[in-house]
């Protein structure tokens, strides 16, 4: 059984390998540890319960191998759990139905632990993942921003392609699963060209922006008040596209950047925040986007032990309280 104050409660997917990089790492520490993936593991053979009354909150987290009294639980890490989904073995109504219950119960009670100290609390990863947010709160908080424009009428991109300089990506507002002909395709930043823009601009909101003249990108991880730049060079404009072909290595962030991460970590409430710069030939970093949780363990190995000994550090932190 596993009710020691101070235990950490990890909420991600069993094939999440860049959580098992910080796991092994609370194990050294000797760290309390339960891990859980509440969309899959609670069909099974674990269970979550919560009581609310005057004066007190209680509740107690089951696992085939653990028993967790939630009042214990010193810090979530959300890391990449599975979407709610509903049990197999009902009908699509009725799984529709269980999946929104576990959304809303499931979900509401991880979220309000009480006195945990939350990296990133999924409330603020969810209100940050906004990309008209996040290129809202950039400006707000004093970062260059590459002209950008969301819309749904043609008319406004050719108007906005017309006053560029240069040429304009396109990029979604959201990654999701995508298929073409059964087979798994990627939706990659690239760019566009006038003739590409027609009245399908009305299907959906569609995100254009004009390209940086970049030098080279820069990843900024930052876990607090700790931030790790790693200075990538690639032949693509989305360096994601093809991570074989590209370079990377450490580079130290300017301050003025580091002032306005840290303002902007603020805004939203995170802890944790993977920034994302276009570097021109004579400095300007300008802001791309902010992924409130995302992806760090690619970096060179120096960088990717230095930001799971950050997150570990943080996780052992005091509560929220």
């Amino acid at each position: 059984m596993d009710d020691r104050p101070g235990s950490v409660l990890v909420l991600t997917n069993s094939r999440d390998v860049t959580s098992d990089v910080v796991l092994r790492i609370l194990a050294a520490r000797r760290v309390p540890v339960v891990r859980l993936d509440p969309g899959i593991d609670l069909y099974a053979g674990a269970s979550l319960s919560a009581g609310y009354g005057t004066g007190e909150q209680g509740g107690l987290l089951r696992t085939p191998s653990r028993q967790l009294d939630l009042a214990h639980v010193r810090s979530v890490w959300v890391r990449r759990p599975s979407p709610y989904g509903g049990p197999p073995g009902l009908d699509e109504q009725d799984r529709r139905f269980a999946a929104a219950q576990h959304t809303w119960g499931t979900g509401g009670i991880l979220a309000s632990l009480p006195g945990a100290h939350y990296v990133n609390h999924p409330w603020r990863n969810r209100a940050a993942e906004h990309k008209a947010a996040q290129l809202a709160a950039a400006q707000r908080n004093g970062f260059l921003v590459p002209d950008t424009l969301i819309t749904t009428d043609e008319h406004e991109v050719q108007d906005f392609m017309a006053r560029q300089a240069g040429t304009v990506v396109y990029k979604p507002l959201w990654s999701m699963p995508y298929r073409v002909d059964g087979q798994p395709r990627s939706v990659w930043v690239r760019e566009v060209n006038e003739d590409e823009i027609t009245s399908a601009v009305a299907v959906c909101p569609h995100l254009f922006q004009a390209t940086v003249d970049k030098e080279f990108d820069v990843r900024v991880t930052a876990v607090s008040d700790r931030l790790f730049g790693t200075r990538i060079d690639s032949p693509d404009v989305d360096w994601r596209h093809r991570q074989d072909l590209m370079r990377c290595g450490p580079i130290a962030v300017p301050e003025a950047v580091a002032d306005s991460i840290a303002s902007y970590l603020g805004e939203f409430g995170l802890t944790y925040g993977a920034f994302d710069f276009a570097v021109t030939a004579d400095g300007r970093w300008y802001f791309l986007e902010c992924n409130p949780n995302g992806q760090w363990a690619w970096q060179p190995a120096e960088t990717t032990d230095a930001i799971a000994h950050a997150i570990c550090d943080e996780l052992q932190k005091d509560s929220d309280l």
